[in-house]
Formats: C-alpha cells, structure tokens, sequence
C-alpha cells in the first residue's frame, strides 16, 4: 500500500463523533442569568477566555446574522483572534455561532458551537455542542479551554446572582 492510501485510509477511520465537542454542565443559577451571561458583552469578557487569558478586544452584532470577532490576549503578550456569525438566538433556550480561529488576517478551519439552555428548577442544565472539529486534537484543545472558560462562568454567576 503507497503512502497516500495509507493516509486516506487512517483519515477514513476519523468517525464524526471524533470531531465533535460537548460539555455539559449544571449552573446554580436560573436560565435568564445564565443566558445573559452569553449576551451581555461586560459579562463576557469577565469568563469568556481560559484562565491565563483577558479578553481586550470584543465587537459584535447579537443578532441572527450578526458577526462577532474576539481577541484573547495571553499572559506573555500572545494574541488569538477569532470570530464568527450568529446563526441562532432563542432566548433562554439557544444561541448557535460559528467560529474560527483567525491567522495573519484569515480565518481558519470553521466549527458551529451550539449553547442550549435547560431550567432545573432555579438551576440550569448547561449543553455546550461544538463541531465539526478538523482534528480530535483540536477538539480535545477546545474542550480544555471551554472547560476553564465554563469553570470561569460558574465563579462569575456567583459574584453576579
């Protein structure tokens, strides 16, 4: 076997769930909070980044067909920029975007995050669906820095509630 059928042959064993992305989480919080925490820009930049980054630029348009871009700044100095477009809002219950990574002023491999929001009695449920991933390397990435993002969520929901 040559080395390009190979290649095709290990992608071939890539399966969808290996690109997709979900975390689930119970916030003690009532869902209206906790939906506004996704939808008010000084509640956003509050969480909306990994632990080690801020977030000094963010712009966007909170409506369907709105377009969002983001800057996460690191410690050291290192600057990530993403955006994307809304292509769901219901309030409460969902909000869909996608999203991409930009480099030198172009953005990379797309993925649609879905937020879907569940009232638990006071609580909410949580569901975080992001896909489709390019690499189950990615995914696991994104998974560390949504974890940390969503652990940020909880800290700030109670500061706020």
């Amino acid at each position: 076997m040559n080395a390009s059928a190979r290649n095709m042959r290990n992608e071939s064993m890539v399966t969808a769930k290996d690109r997709e992305l979900i975390i689930t989480r119970i916030f003690d919080a009532p869902v209206h909070l906790v939906y506004r925490m996704w939808t008010e820009p000084e509640h956003m930049q509050e969480w909306l980044a990994p632990r080690t980054f801020t977030v000094p630029h963010s712009e966007g348009e909170f409506k369907v067909g709105g377009c969002w871009r983001s800057c996460m700044r690191r410690e050291d100095g290192l600057e990530l920029w993403l955006s994307g477009v809304y292509t769901e809002l219901v309030p409460d219950k969902r909000i869909a975007f996608t999203h991409a990574w930009e480099e030198d002023g172009k953005r990379g491999h797309e993925t649609v995050v879905t937020i879907s929001f569940e009232d638990l009695k006071g609580k909410t449920k949580l569901t975080l669906h992001q896909a489709e991933f390019d690499s189950a390397e990615s995914r696991d990435g994104h998974g560390g820095g949504w974890g940390e993002c969503l652990d940020k969520l909880a800290e700030h929901l109670s500061k706020a509630a």
